[in-house]
């Protein structure tokens, strides 16, 4: 399978037919609420920062370009949303078929709708009705050809191709409305309203020391010269970011959703890393923003744990983002915060080691011999298990190549196994 390549699709479909029944299964869609999980399923994979790290499980995804593994990305995103936001019951394998077979026809209608330039025929040039699969094929191939940019380093792609999000986002909206002109004005509205938001939120980040780096000016400049936006709404682009923008100006649109919210929170936080350091005025700057979105301190906290937790994972990837001595800087406060999280839950982490026997027999034996590797990775898995059953992490994914087993004897509580292995 090559998404360059005609039929891409159908393929992409095969291939991943089982993951989508797990995702869609009674219990995940009961576990949460939906905005929650799209949110984990959606963070690891770098859509809402611009990136194509996720390898999904399809095999031989590492040959493939930049704007291959971002096409397939985006494709999975709009159906991990649909399928989790489904109104109806998805029990069988007949249930999923339909349901994927209904967004594969919306995904076509939403972009030609909303979207007007990535306008597509619905008929070949020898008149046959294209298929509603080979029309969301050809429009998805035009959306990553119109929206993508693959040259420069992390800042660029972010900028640019985090704004893909909006599509997931927007779609999950459209799936439930009546396709009419009136809802479609309505939508291509709110579209612009977003991106704009997207940019006020960058302006008033890139603010928040009341110093715009060098680096934060050009990417603000290349990001608005980016979003589609008209030319009036971009010279007040220019001109809000010249002179700032404070937090209260930033209106945002009202009743956001949580997942919104939370990609406001996180294009501002990845702004303020722009330029490799943060200051204690713009961690100031964090919170108010996080009280303005209706979030709390813990809130903010958790965003910083998602994002230095994707960091660390894919930083072979993302070598050009930051150099060694940051790496270090970045690995030793994302163990700080964990740790923290830890310590406020050590009784739920005692309790959930005491149930699992074979960390418990693993454990007792490391107190007097030397574990073999096997046995190691054993501890690890399991550790990682037990550090799962802190609430936090049912909306956070956790860095699991990142977490070796000596990191997770830093974050965990130091006398946790002492305890935890008492006879």
């Amino acid at each position: 399978m090559r998404p360059s390549d005609k039929g891409w699709f159908k393929e992409y479909l095969d291939l991943r037919k089982s993951a989508l029944m797990n995702l869609s299964s009674p219990e995940i869609r009961r576990a949460s609420h939906p905005e929650y999980t799209l949110y984990r399923v959606l963070q690891p994979t770098g859509l809402m920062y611009g990136q194509s790290v996720a390898s999904m499980g399809i095999p031989d995804i590492d040959h493939w370009d930049e704007k291959e593994k971002l096409k397939i990305l985006l494709t999975e995103s709009l159906i991990s949303s649909s399928l989790l936001f489904y109104d109806k019951p998805l029990n069988t394998e007949e249930d999923l078929t339909n349901a994927i077979a209904k967004t594969i026809e919306n995904i076509g209608n939403f972009y030609n709708n909303i979207f007007p330039e990535l306008a597509t025929s619905t008929k070949t040039i020898f008149g046959r009705k294209k298929s509603p699969i080979e029309l969301a094929e050809k429009v998805l191939d035009k959306r990553i050809e119109h929206a993508s940019n693959f040259g420069g380093n992390f800042w660029i792609y972010f900028f640019h191709n985090s704004l893909l999000f909006l599509d997931v986002f927007i779609f999950g909206q459209w799936i439930h409305t009546n396709a009419d002109r009136i809802v479609a004005d309505f939508f291509r509205y709110e579209r612009e309203e977003l991106r704009f938001s997207v940019v006020k939120v960058i302006a008033a980040a890139s603010h928040a020391n009341k110093e715009v780096a060098m680096e934060e000016r050009r990417l603000y400049e290349y990001f608005v010269e980016s979003t589609d936006l008209n030319s009036e709404r971009r010279k007040e682009a220019l001109k809000i970011f010249e002179e700032g923008f404070s937090i209260e100006d930033i209106n945002l649109p009202s009743e956001n959703s949580w997942i919104l919210k939370r990609f406001f929170l996180e294009v501002a936080i990845l702004t303020i890393w722009a330029d490799k350091k943060v200051e204690q005025i713009e961690l100031d700057f964090l919170k108010q923003f996080c009280h303005y979105l209706g979030f709390s301190d813990d809130d903010l906290e958790n965003s910083m744990i998602s994002i230095e937790g994707f960091m660390l994972e894919h930083w072979g990837e993302l070598e050009y983002l930051q150099d060694k001595q940051d790496y270090q800087q970045v690995s030793e406060q994302f163990i700080k915060r964990v740790n923290k999280l830890a310590e406020k839950n050590k009784t739920r982490l005692l309790k959930k080691i005491q149930e699992n026997e074979e960390a418990v027999l693993l454990m007792k034996k490391a107190s007097s011999n030397e574990l073999t590797l096997e046995e190691k990775e054993k501890v690890r898995q399991q550790l990682i298990l037990v550090l799962k059953s802190i609430p936090t992490f049912g909306i956070l994914a956790l860095p699991q190549q990142f977490l070796t087993l000596p990191i997770l004897l830093k974050i965990l509580p130091q006398n946790l196994f002492a305890e935890g292995i008492k006879e």
